[in-house]
This record gives C-alpha cells, sequence and structure tokens, in this order.
C-alpha cells in the first residue's frame, strides 16, 4: 500500500508527488497518456514580458526532480473506479488495482464539443488535438485550415500554430444551436476576448481594449465590428462570421461561413465558401471530475470555474478524509496556478500523514499565497470572476463540514 496515489501526471500531480517525496512518503503517480505531463505538454508561448514558456521544458524539469527522489510514475494506466476503505483507498485501473492511503485527484480538464455540420470528417479535430500533435509530435495538421470558436484557449493555441508555421485562414464562430449557444453568441465572445487583448501584438488594439471594460462600449464594437474582422498577430478574427458546414467527400475540403447578427442568428445570402483541408474545433474546457464523483465527493456547479468542480477548500482538502484535488479539475486556471495547487495539495498530504503538523504548516500556508499570487500574475483568465468563484467553492467546503 502506498502512503499517496496520485491520478494524473499533469503539472499539479507532479509537484504534489515531489512535496510527498521530499518528506519521503511512499508515492505512485498514475496517468493514461503514454508521457507525463499533461496538458502542460503542448503548451507554447511567449509571455507578456517577452519570455516563452514552453511546456516540454517545464515538464522535464517537474520530472527531472520527480525521478531524483526516486518517485514511482506510470504512464499507459487508466483509472475506472474508485472504493473507500478503512485503509483509505482503492483505485481500480487497466492494470489492476492500487491501494493507498491518501488520494490526490489531478485529473485536469477536457475540451468541450462545439458540433457543427459535417464535423465527423477526416481533417476535423479539436484546437487540443491540434496543439498536441503539433508542439509534442511535431506533425503539421495539414496546409490551411480554420478555427472555430473564439476564446483565451483557442487564441493562444492558434497563436502556438502560427509560429510552428501553419497556415491559418481566419478565427470563426460555430454556427448557433442548442450546444454552441454561448459560443456562437458575438456579445458574449467578445466579452472572453477582452480578457486577452492585453497580449494583442498591435499598442492599437491593447489601447483600445482599455476602453471596452465598459458593457456599452463592448456591444458597440459588436455592432459596429469590422467585415474583414479584427487581425491579432496577422489572422483576422470574426464575431460577425460563423461556421454553418464542413464540406468534403473522404477529408475537410472547404467551410461555408456567412455573416451574423450581433446576437449570432445567420444573414441570410452572405454565405461564402473558403477552401481548407482541416479545421480546428474550440469550445473550450471544462473540469474533468468523474472520479471525483465516483468516489462520493460533493461537488458544486461555479460558472467562473469552468463548470461542476468537487468542493475543496485552499489547501486542496476534500470533505472526504484522505481524498484531495488540484489542478483544472478545480477549475480551469494556467498551467502556473495548477503547479503551485499540486504543492499545496502535496504538503497537506504530508501534515494529515505525519507528525509534523507544527514544521509543515508555515510551508503550507506559503504554499497557499504562492497559488494567489500566481494567479494573480497569469496573463491569461480562462473565466472572468475567478476570485468569486474560489470564494463560493471555500463557502461551500466549510457549510459541507458544519453539517457534517
Amino acid at each position: 500500500m502506498y502512503d499517496v496515489l496520485v491520478v494524473g501526471a499533469g503539472p499539479a500531480g507532479l509537484s504534489a508527488a515531489i512535496a510527498c517525496r521530499e518528506w519521503d512518503l511512499s508515492v505512485a503517480v498514475i496517468d493514461e497518456f503514454p508521457k507525463p505531463g499533461g496538458r502542460l505538454l503542448g503548451q507554447l508561448h511567449q509571455e507578456p514580458s517577452g519570455e516563452w514558456w514552453n511546456g516540454i521544458y517545464e515538464t522535464d524539469q517537474l520530472l527531472d526532480k520527480a525521478e531524483t527522489l526516486e518517485t514511482d510514475i506510470r504512464c499507459g494506466v487508466s483509472a475506472h473506479h474508485i472504493e473507500k476503505t478503512d485503509a483509505g483507498y482503492t483505485v481500480h485501473t487497466n492494470k489492476g488495482l492500487l491501494h493507498s492511503k491518501k488520494l490526490l485527484i489531478a485529473t485536469g480538464a477536457a475540451e468541450s464539443a462545439a458540433p457543427v455540420p459535417g464535423w465527423t470528417l477526416p481533417g476535423v479535430m479539436s484546437i487540443g488535438a491540434a496543439q498536441v500533435m503539433t508542439n509534442v509530435h511535431r506533425v503539421k495538421v495539414g496546409q490551411k485550415g480554420i478555427v472555430v470558436g473564439i476564446n483565451v484557449l483557442s487564441a493562444a493555441i492558434a497563436r502556438e500554430m502560427q509560429l510552428a508555421g501553419v497556415d491559418l485562414d481566419s478565427m470563426v464562430l460555430p454556427a448557433y444551436n442548442s450546444v454552441t449557444a454561448d459560443h456562437a453568441h458575438p456579445k458574449k465572445v467578445m466579452d472572453g476576448l477582452m480578457r486577452i487583448a492585453h497580449l494583442a501584438p498591435s499598442a492599437f488594439l491593447r489601447f483600445g481594449s482599455k476602453f471596452a471594460k465598459a458593457k456599452w462600449i463592448r456591444d458597440l464594437a459588436v455592432s459596429f465590428y469590422p467585415s474583414g474582422g479584427v487581425k491579432m498577430w496577422g489572422m483576422p478574427i470574426h464575431v460577425r462570421k460563423a461556421v454553418t458546414e464542413i464540406h468534403g467527400t473522404d477529408q475537410v475540403e472547404a467551410v461555408t461561413i456567412c455573416k451574423v447578427t450581433p446576437e449570432g442568428a445567420p444573414i441570410k445570402g452572405t454565405e461564402e465558401k473558403i477552401a481548407v483541408d482541416f479545421v480546428c474545433i474550440a469550445g473550450g474546457l471544462y473540469p474533468l471530475a468523474e472520479l471525483a464523483a465516483v468516489a462520493g465527493c460533493p461537488f458544486q456547479y461555479v460558472e467562473e470555474l469552468g463548470g461542476h468542480v468537487p468542493v475543496h477548500n485552499e489547501r486542496m482538502e476534500t470533505p472526504l478524509e484522505g481524498l484531495y484535488v488540484a489542478g483544472n479539475i478545480t477549475g480551469i486556471e494556467s498551467a502556473k496556478v495548477a503547479r503551485a495547487q499540486g504543492t499545496v495539495a502535496g504538503l497537506s498530504i504530508v501534515r494529515d500523514s505525519m507528525d509534523a503538523v507544527d514544521l509543515i504548516e508555515h510551508g503550507i500556508e506559503s504554499a497557499i499565497q504562492n497559488v494567489i499570487q500566481t494567479r494573480e500574475n497569469a496573463s491569461i483568465q480562462f473565466h472572468p470572476g475567478i476570485h468569486e468563484g474560489r470564494e463560493k467553492v471555500a463557502q461551500s467546503f466549510t457549510a459541507y463540514n458544519s453539517h457534517t
């Protein structure tokens, strides 16, 4: 039996494992992906400071430290069930049962779908898949493509693809339907774009975004949005155009786009066909929290955090004894925040596993402050109101514990 089992070898899981191994707890980390690193592996972007964030390098740094501490890391292992036992937890995997006294779930996030007619054709992929093929496997996903879905994630990955030499025609909205409602609404999309306008290479765009903090100005900007789009990194971003259909016989050959009203309704007679050989669909991220649900952890829907998240406190503890969470399962934020949360979770596990409360308490408080500072310094916020979302979950944790 391990002292700690970590499900998820992304930045949160690896950081937690390192913190636990530094206190000599026995730790196993499992991940269903063939390589450790999670979504961190695919990340490659330039910070506003000019420094580059290379996910492969950051993963190697974490792995070097974890391996130096002789951490047991197993990839290609899928967890599909969790049982609470008298001694801790039993995790059912495709490689058999694993037993541990404490369990950390750091399963990260998954991509939401944004279905468009024709999206089952070869050559249609999620924006995350395009990121992994481009940055991890060094595979060029096509000759010329289009990004369907405009949000913080798609803008960041589109830039990464551009830097890798991938030709992108533009970024447009998905056609409106019951699933894509928010992603196809120009005014709601414009609200999200304001959170990345400070990254625009154009000083004019950065300056203009400061005046767009008022909702009425953003609505006005949508109403009078240029028909040719607004270029960011030389690529047109169209919040008043949507892809209504993807065409092809054996693979993607073209898309039909049309102009839409400020509310996202298609304007008849404006359709045009654009030749592309791949399409990246970007519906955003949501916390991948199924395993926590299987374990019996209470949940809360928090829009500011990207969806349903396990109830937890700032120490990454859940109301279930011995169960912890960290990273995007607790809310969609940057990999840097996930890494900092992992350290908090690891130290919390150490505190609860050893007779070292006085020694470790200061370290936990410092790690929590590091999470807050990292969040404050984040160049990209995936959702507005992240602080309010975190406060809601903390209040739920307190309320849950007071009634049990």
